[in-house]
């Protein structure tokens, strides 16, 4: 008899250790790792009675092993939810008593759940007696990591986006969901195809990252957990990584860069492809991140975030003119206009000069004369001039950059900085369509001094001397990110600009900074006698073209699709048509008071810390989540906070009719 072998696979519908499953001391937030080899094979295991992770179930391996060892024989399969009992090894099926393991282990939402969740009131309640509301749980800070807890919570309030995440995590797992009557199966047979459309790649093919945000926003809106917070151990790891250690624990990050790296990651993720063919002069913006020249492989981050502006860049140069230019512009008339016809002379007289030259006539005086000459046409060409070149690019945007007015620099009576407050639509005026805005160009000058001042000749060459962009907003996208640039970066330090920027949380109409293009003029809302004398195939394009496929899907009869587009154009539709837009999310960043008084060399960035706000849409409460804090606060407080990022979410989006 070979004892190494493995011993038999048998399948029982009851164990007859459940009972020592202890669930206060079960976490799946962290990662699965072996907590004796340190390994992250697939094929790790929880043990249900002290809550940790063991590689294997064979014989000889760690979690074999600790069986034997500690007498506990009730183990998880981390990866499939599988439940296994060692060292018999046989698999625990239909067992009804464990169906809260595994809701906590893999969190699942059927579309019913999910469309349900903004009107959800009801608290849920953890295995210690604590009452949280769902999607509004604190998430637990692991060494100045709380720049990625806003970010997160903010975009877990992002419909759409959260919609997709959840649902596609959870499509490998749907019978969890319990039973379903025909309408929320209908509905959810309707998000399964519109999700399935959005989704480029299955989720088993989804990269890492994206993996770890899917499970990450399940856990926040999960009302199965066993513990009221979340801890974001897996996506922190898998940020760490996808970003080579530029977003790391322990290292404090601006939360708008890292708000347009994470949004660049998850459309790469899912499916969304980065390459292809480049519009025509098309030219990449850098002061507002995360844009895209392709419209190729379109993700759900693009359906919500993107937005179309057009940038005229003026670019002024000093240069040599050049000897072919000096040639030209004496043919046609001189320099400035004057002295045309003694110019012309120069240049007729020296084609006659170098005829002689061949000829072999010259004496001394006729080769002093045309020597002159020559330094006249050589003076001319090396005469230093000013040209200016214009370019307009329409460029696509995930989120908008604006520049907040500087601070002011007299002090207050305690060496403190007079902290003004300025109205958003005052910082918006970059985005005017008037205003020009000087840009930056210290690199581009040094790295083209060097080549540059040894031939200035060229026509393309020269060294800038200034550069100006002007911005028109072409089209705004549903879900529009403000980012309030308030850090600058020197050789020496790191400052912040405490300029308090106020704006609206209802009805921000943002018509105004839109300029349409002359073929895309504003749609008019069309009229009720418009309506009822359109086909059924008209309504449905109606909807279908402002989002609403799932009623034009769902309505049968003409009368009741009817209905239902007459609602629509007086409720939803002006809405859409007008650029409002209502405030969803807010993350602001604050400093300790020392911070910035005068003296003190330490840098804003580093000792801050951030929070976020969001709505609690079925009761209009405002909160405010500072890792694991999470209290209830006012509207009116939220205006005057020192923002960092704003969320805005077009309305009429998310109404149902």
């Amino acid at each position: 008899m070979n004892m190494t072998a493995e011993p038999h696979v048998a399948a029982a519908t009851s164990c007859p250790y459940l009972d020592t499953i202890d669930r206060t001391s079960l976490d799946f937030d962290f990662s699965p790792h072996c907590s004796v080899t340190l390994d992250s094979s697939p094929h790790i295991y929880a043990c249900l009675v002290c809550g940790k992770f063991f590689r294997g179930k064979g014989r000889q391996t760690p979690a074999y092993t600790h069986s034997v060892d500690a007498g506990h024989f009730v183990f998880l399969h981390l990866t499939n939810g599988s439940y296994w009992c060692l060292p018999d090894n046989y698999e625990i099926r239909h067992e009804p008593s464990l169906r809260d393991i595994s809701l906590a282990l893999h969190p699942c939402f059927t579309a019913q759940q999910v469309a349900e969740l903004d009107g959800q009131k009801e608290l849920a309640r953890d295995l210690f007696g604590r009452r949280y509301l769902p999607g509004f749980v604190g998430l637990n800070n692991l060494n100045k990591t709380d720049y990625l807890n806003c970010v997160v919570q903010a975009l877990a309030h992002v419909r759409p986006l959260r919609d997709f995440f959840l649902l596609a995590g959870s499509s490998t797992n749907d019978d969890n969901g319990g039973s379903r009557n025909d309408l929320s199966l209908h509905h959810h047979r309707r998000d399964a195809q519109i999700n399935s459309k959005k989704r480029k790649l299955p989720y088993e093919e989804f990269s890492p990252l994206a993996k770890s945000f899917s499970l990450l926003l399940r856990n926040i809106w999960s009302p199965h957990r066993f513990k009221s917070n979340v801890d974001p151990h897996m996506l922190v790891q898998a940020v760490s990584v996808a970003s080579n250690k530029r977003f790391h624990v322990g290292k404090q990050a601006e939360a708008g860069e890292f708000l347009a790296w994470l949004l660049h990651q998850l459309h790469v993720g899912v499916g969304g492809q980065v390459g292809g063919g480049k519009r025509k002069k098309k030219k990449k913006n850098t002061d507002d991140s995360s844009r895209s020249d392709k419209r190729n492989g379109e993700t759900v981050i693009y359906d919500t975030f993107m937005g179309k502006v057009e940038v005229t860049t003026v670019v002024r140069r000093r240069k040599r003119r050049g000897h072919e230019a000096a040639l030209q512009m004496i043919t046609q008339g001189g320099r400035d206009g004057k002295d045309s016809t003694n110019n012309t002379s120069i240049i007729t007289q020296q084609q006659k000069d170098d005829q002689d030259d061949r000829a072999g006539s010259d004496d001394e005086e006729t080769i002093q004369q045309k020597q002159r000459k020559r330094e006249a046409l050589q003076s001319l060409a090396d005469e230093i001039i000013y040209v200016e070149e214009e370019s307009v690019t329409d460029t696509d945007f995930l989120q908008l950059t604006l520049d907040i007015p500087e601070k002011p620099l007299f002090k207050d009576q305690d060496g403190g900085l007079v902290i003004p407050q300025e109205p958003l639509v005052n910082v918006l005026r970059k985005f005017d369509g008037v205003s020009f805005c000087d840009v930056l160009a210290m690199q581009q000058q040094q790295q083209s001094k060097v080549l540059q001042e040894n031939d200035m000749s060229g026509s393309e060459g020269g060294i800038i001397v200034s550069k100006k962009r002007r911005y028109k907003l072409k089209k705004l996208p549903n879900y529009l990110i403000l980012h309030l640039n308030r850090f600058k970066h020197n050789n020496f330090t790191v400052e912040k600009n405490p300029t308090i920027v106020m704006f609206p949380v209802k009805n921000f109409d943002l018509s105004s900074y839109v300029f349409r293009d002359e073929g895309d003029p504003r749609e008019k809302v069309p009229t009720v006698e418009d309506v009822r004398q359109m086909s059924t195939k008209e309504l449905k394009h109606l909807l279908t073209k402002h989002g609403r496929q799932d009623i034009a899907q769902s309505s049968i009869e003409k009368e009741e699709l009817l209905q239902h587009c007459l609602d629509f154009i007086s409720t939803t539709l002006p809405d859409l048509i007008m650029d409002k837009y209502d405030l969803v999310a807010n993350i602001t960043h604050d400093i300790p008071a020392e911070v910035g008084r005068e003296g003190t060399q330490r840098n804003p960035l580093e000792e801050g810390s951030y929070r976020c706000h969001v709505q609690h849409r079925a009761t209009g409460q405002w909160y405010e989540m500072q890792d694991l804090n999470v209290t209830e606060t006012m509207p009116q407080l939220i205006g005057v906070s020192e923002s960092l990022l704003l969320i805005f979410e077009r309305k009429g989006v998310g109404a149902t009719v």
